[in-house]
């Protein structure tokens, strides 16, 4: 969608350096889905969120014609569209009133690239957390720190969804571009990120809910950190 746009505007250096960043966020996010098993040759036989499977087993999404158009409106045609939304200030800075690349930009594409680090080294630290929990697991080896389950050190620490905060914002500041080439706070573009931060809100729910279950530790967890952002008292 990003470099469509900005292919289609003549590649303007703001819109440019906009579908770069998208660039370095994608390789992000296909990198740290394909180390889980994400992509193989038999495309329906990669991993998949582990929370589908379990949201399968849910009453009414058990009948598998509902699971169906849950499949097709939800993860097939809304989170398509929803992608659509939030790239969209990449065209929303395209407009007659539009300056050129100013050091505001240059800023916002630092603190990008900086949330994109920020979720990375997130899940990196996830993955270490999990990966060593099996190995320990299948070797028949004592847990230790991994025995509670759930990694609550390093940004974990303090935030319960680090990974999750960092995203949001990504596309937060995405959106901010606009209003450095137009000057408006307010502006068309903005539903993307919005409807973003609404289904974090409810995805983390679902994360959580799922989590509290299975670890009984969790609940003091949630009581130490924070959902986004650290807590203060």
């Amino acid at each position: 969608y990003a470099w469509f746009m900005a292919a289609q505007a003549d590649y303007n250096p703001r819109m440019v350096l906009m579908s770069v960043l998208v660039t370095i966020w994608a390789i992000r996010l296909t990198y740290n889905f394909a180390r889980r098993g994400a992509y193989t040759w038999r495309f329906w036989a990669g991993e998949e969120d582990y929370r589908w499977e379990i949201l399968r087993q849910r009453p009414g999404f058990k009948n598998k014609w509902i699971w169906m158009l849950f499949n097709l409106f939800f993860i097939c045609i809304y989170q398509n569209l929803l992608i659509f939304l939030f790239t969209l200030p990449v065209l929303g800075c395209l407009t007659a009133g539009a300056g050129p690349l100013d050091s505001s930009d240059y800023l916002l594409a630092i603190a990008m690239v900086a949330l994109i680090l920020i979720e990375y080294v997130a899940d990196q630290q996830q993955y270490n957390f999990q990966t060593e929990k099996y190995r320990r697991l299948k070797s028949g080896e004592s847990l230790g720190i991994y025995e509670k389950g759930f990694i609550s050190s390093g940004l974990w620490a303090r935030v319960r969804h680090p990974n999750y905060a960092a995203e949001q914002l990504i596309w937060i500041v995405f959106y901010f571009f606009t209003v450095s080439a137009t000057g408006e706070w307010l502006n068309w573009t903005v539903s993307g990120c919005i409807l973003l931060v609404i289904l974090f809100k409810g995805s983390s729910d679902f994360s959580e809910e799922i989590s509290a279950s299975k670890y009984p530790d969790y609940i003091n967890y949630q009581k130490s950190a924070g959902r986004f952002f650290p807590k203060l008292f």
